[in-house]
């Protein structure tokens, strides 16, 4: 049996501990306001790869880099005048920005997986935000799990994916919002929505109008991929009814083995999500059944999870 990472409570000990780890280059599992992330210092190229052999992810599926404020953000990134009104409408906050990349910006080349542009996410969970407000490098931070499983939205989660892979988790109790950021691509021409999150395409054209029609060419941000959010079962999506050998995940009044939602709230839905998944994926049952979800708001995000969850 592989032995487990140390977990420490979310306090200035833990902090303190998490600190020196990244600073060393070592990779720790953090809270953040959307799912835990697997951070580690984003100027070394052998911290970065210690992500990456940590959840077995593909080379070509760039990395999230978790950043103080705006300033540091512009260190960085080419940021315009629509990364700084998104920035101050969206950040700290589930809102990721891809940017083009500023030359000299000190990233290691793995963190943009060879891309002229990079991720950016101003993260408001408050143990995040006190890890970068007392590094001098900014954070590579994925979600804390094996590439392309479920992603955590708990200590225990985290513990359970990644087992002796990595030395510390620092336990910041349930993720408040349990999807991740939505990811926003800003382009010459326009935007696209990369990965729908908790920021709504809606909120997001308040600030900068009409998005650019199609979808974005090859992989540009995480969670592109089509496959991913996977239990490790059939999942089976728009499922009006029950069948023998299924764990149905249930949303809105009905019998159930996980409840999203009985009331239909979607935010409480994105927010179980991914306990569902999990508790699916250690269940006896060989498939997953998982009701209806609307396709609107937060729905759209969940639907997306859902869909590549069941590829």
């Amino acid at each position: 049996m592989p032995s487990l990472p140390r977990i420490m409570p979310a306090d200035d000990t833990g902090v303190a501990e998490a600190l020196r780890l990244l600073a060393a280059g070592e990779p720790v599992a953090l809270p953040t306001e959307t799912v835990y992330g697997l951070a580690a210092r984003a100027d070394s190229d052998a911290a970065v790869a210690a992500i990456y052999r940590a959840k077995g992810r593909p080379d070509f599926n760039p990395l999230i880099v978790h950043v103080a404020n705006i300033a540091a953000a512009e260190r960085l990134a080419v940021v315009d005048e629509r990364g700084r009104q998104l920035a101050k409408r969206f950040w700290p906050g589930a809102l990721t920005m891809v940017l083009p990349l500023r030359e000299g910006s000190g990233l290691a080349a793995a963190v943009t997986a060879g891309l002229p542009t990079v991720a950016l996410r101003c993260p408001a969970h408050p143990v995040m935000r006190a890890v970068l407000a007392n590094t001098a490098f900014p954070l590579a931070a994925p979600s804390a799990n094996r590439s392309g499983a479920v992603s955590p939205t708990c200590a225990a989660h985290v513990a359970g994916s990644l087992a002796d892979r990595i030395p510390l988790i620092i336990d910041g109790g349930q993720s408040g919002q349990g999807l991740e950021s939505t990811i926003v691509a800003l382009r010459p021409a326009g935007w696209q929505v990369l990965r729908p999150g908790p920021v709504t395409e809606a909120a997001l054209r308040e600030v900068l109008g009409s998005p650019l029609e199609g979808e974005s060419e090859g992989i540009e941000a995480p969670g592109q991929m089509t496959s991913h959010y996977a239990p490790g079962k059939p999942v089976r999506l728009h499922a009006s009814d029950s069948r023998d050998g299924e764990f149905r995940i249930g949303f809105g009044a009905g019998a159930c083995d996980f409840q999203l939602s009985e009331s239909g709230d979607l935010a409480e839905a994105a927010a179980r999500l991914y306990a569902a998944l999990h508790a699916a994926a250690g269940s006896r049952a060989t498939s997953v059944a998982v009701a209806p979800i609307p396709n609107e708001g937060l729905g759209v995000a969940v639907n997306d999870r859902l869909k590549r969850a069941a590829a």
